[in-house]
């Protein structure tokens, strides 16, 4: 696993880049988080690949859990990965739902990312 820092004025981005699954539970995610290159940062880019499948499959509660967790934490991020075609109504749901807001994105590409966290 690697770490590229995207930096815009004094805003500071950090993505996340690994082969697999490197996010398969809560504990995961914090254990990413006092791994980032400098405590102050709290904006994170994920890519879909990187997170365990269970994490979309809201039922499982993983979703709910990881994200409480970064609220806790003051830490935004974006999930990078093909959300075009979910099938899952309540997934949907959570995704338009998530990307209204200004805690976590569900977007396309790494571009997008960026600029949905640098705006905020």
């Amino acid at each position: 696993m690697k770490t590229v820092l995207h930096e815009q004025g004094s805003k500071r981005i950090v993505e996340i880049i690994a082969d697999g699954v490197v996010i398969n539970n809560a504990q995961d995610a914090l254990d990413l988080l006092y791994n980032l290159p400098s405590p102050e940062d709290r904006q994170i880019i994920f890519h879909k690949a990187n997170i365990t499948p269970a994490f979309f499959d809201l039922k499982t509660g993983i979703a709910g859990e990881i994200l409480q967790k970064f609220v806790n934490y003051k830490i935004r991020f974006a999930v990078v990965g093909d959300f075009q075609n979910i099938k899952s109504e309540a997934l949907r749901a959570f995704v338009i739902e998530s990307n209204r807001g200004r805690q976590a994105f569900f977007v396309e590409d790494l571009e997008t990312a960026k600029q949905k966290l640098f705006a905020i």
